[in-house]
């Protein structure tokens, strides 16, 4: 089984969903794998024509669910640009199991004057999607380590194959400072985990 797995969120029943990113060169799936509590894959649903037409290597770095039962929604942050995205947007995916249906809005990055721009990790909270955003620049050259907030109740996703609404984003926290008191000064680029409990305080996992 060709995995990279780079995001889980908790089903309910003792399972997980996880965002798989896929690498086309190495022939790894783009896709939401559903293990049980041994780790077993259960399910496998790949991402739709509509999307592989235009993928890249840099797929899906986080996974959420909103709602329950049949309204049970997965939202999926996709880290870079696809080929079919503006410059400086990328896609966060939602895909209701239920129903079987894809739909997904845009949402801005920042801009940066070395390397890339991209997203991390997602999670939902409190009305709220909480997404990490950061460059792949290290040390003093590392300017965006960021989270950032996306109202719930205005994240309307819409059909694949037409216009993709465009998400307004709110600054939560810049964690450059953080990272810096966490590493002797020295910020290293990868912050790719998040996670939010049930007090409101905020964890980052880093990837280096």
């Amino acid at each position: 089984q060709k995995i990279d797995i780079e995001g889980l969120v908790a089903d309910g029943e003792g399972g997980f969903w996880l965002a798989n990113e896929g690498d086309p060169a190495k022939l790894v799936p783009h896709a939401i794998l559903r293990v049980d509590d041994k780790g077993e894959i259960k399910q496998e649903i790949g991402l739709p024509m509509e999307l592989l037409a235009h993928q890249t290597r840099f797929g899906l770095e986080g996974i959420t669910a909103i709602g329950k039962g049949d309204e049970l929604t997965l939202v999926m942050a996709v880290q870079r640009e696809w080929a079919d995205d503006p410059k400086g947007q990328v896609k966060l995916l939602a895909y209701k199991p239920k129903a079987k249906e894809w739909s997904a809005v845009r949402y801005p990055l920042e801009t940066t004057e070395a390397g890339w721009m991209g997203l991390s990790e997602i999670t939902a909270h409190d009305g709220k999607l909480y997404i990490l955003e950061r460059d792949n620049q290290i040390g003093d050259l590392a300017k965006v380590k960021r989270i950032y907030s996306v109202a719930l109740d205005a994240f309307k996703p819409a059909k694949l194959g037409g216009d993709m609404p465009l998400v307004e984003k709110t600054l939560v926290r810049d964690i450059v400072g953080n990272l810096k008191s966490a590493t002797n000064g020295y910020v290293i680029d990868k912050v790719e985990g998040l996670t939010i409990d049930k007090n409101g305080d905020i964890f980052v996992a880093t990837d280096n």
